[in-house]
């Protein structure tokens, strides 16, 4: 018999630095600081997301992941990524690195990738809660982490409004919004790009020719094996008969062209394979222990010692309330993982 969604063990991965760079932009002006007169307006406010979160989900587990900032294998491999983004706070930056600390003595669950990013976490632990049976709700402002919605993993997607506000994207609703599969989002983000990383798209190939595109074809493997062993033919068919339909004209030669282009198919794998997060980091979690690494509830001594730090006491009762309770999270009502 299978166990229904509502039923099953939850793991909550969060993007952390998703978390920090929101919460800074919104509090920067308060000038927060904790009792050590440290710059606090991101740490607080990254701890209020995570409680909303844990409150509003009620995990079994918490992992919560950072980027290395000493050492990035992608901007190894590729020097321009994410080159343009604004220069980051200097008390910004002072306070991402004092994160995974902060959360860690709470008793938390951090895990900071050597050389990778949030990302690869997240993506780790949609793999880590398929392969154990459990859920996963991932928690970032990233689109990449689309590619990891499945029907055990869901995706929060970080929009002004904080938790509450921001919608939980199943595979339903992801088609919904782009017209692609779940399982095809990381082909669909691969030709479109990703200005914020600094990763062109296939030239002359948007958002809606690349969901029109899968669509008609299945999957970026399908397309490249009919144009290499077929000059495109059964995928011209395919998108004429697919645009007709849609707009009334045909687009399949145009869309051929663009993509039997010098260097298409090598930026298009070359953006996949950047992508692409890591999903086989080992987490440190063990399912079937209750009092383990990132279990909820925590230790109330170290959480009112913590969240006390940051000299809200409001928070500090939230926090003991949330992270505290008695009541198994497992054993919560979670209707918003029923199938609609």
């Amino acid at each position: 018999m299978t166990t229904p969604p509502e039923t099953r063990p939850l793991l909550l991965a969060v993007d952390a630095p998703s978390l920090l760079h929101r919460a800074h932009h919104a509090r920067v002006a308060s000038d927060q600081r904790d009792r050590g007169g440290r710059p606090a307006w991101a740490l607080h406010g990254m701890l209020l997301q995570v409680l909303e979160a844990v409150e509003r989900f009620a995990p079994d587990r918490v992992v919560l992941g950072f980027d290395d900032r000493s050492f990035s294998e992608r901007a190894a491999r590729y020097p321009a990524y994410k080159a343009g983004r604004a220069e980051k706070h200097p008390e910004l930056l002072e306070q991402i690195d004092r994160g995974a600390a902060m959360l860690d003595a709470m008793g938390l669950h951090t895990v900071t990738p050597p050389g990778l990013e949030a990302d690869d976490v997240t993506a780790s632990a949609a793999t880590w809660a398929r392969s154990h049976g459990w859920e996963c709700i991932v928690i970032t402002s990233d689109r990449d982490a689309f590619a990891h919605i499945s029907d055990s993993t869901r995706v929060l997607r970080l929009i002004n409004g904080g938790i509450g506000a921001s919608p939980l994207l199943d595979p339903a609703k992801l088609f919904t919004m782009y017209g692609v599969e779940a399982g095809h989002y990381l082909d669909f983000a691969a030709l479109r790009g990703d200005a914020s990383d600094n990763l062109p798209g296939v030239a002359g190939i948007g958002e809606k020719a690349a969901s029109l595109l899968l669509e008609a074809a299945g999957s970026m493997r399908a397309v490249w094996a009919d144009i290499e062993h077929a000059d495109g033919t059964t995928l011209v068919a395919a998108l004429d008969s697919l645009s007709v339909e849609r707009t009334g004209r045909r687009t399949g030669a145009g869309v051929l062209r663009k993509l039997a282009a010098e260097g298409a198919r090598e930026q298009f794998e070359f953006n996949r394979s950047m992508m692409a997060g890591r999903d086989d980091l080992d987490l440190g979690l063990t399912p079937d222990v209750r009092r383990s690494t990132g279990a909820l509830p925590l230790d109330e001594e170290a959480v009112s010692r913590v969240a006390g730090h940051l000299g809200v006491s409001t928070t500090t009762v939230l926090a003991l309330r949330v992270l505290c309770g008695t009541t198994p999270a497992s054993r919560a009502d979670r209707p918003w993982l029923r199938p609609a």
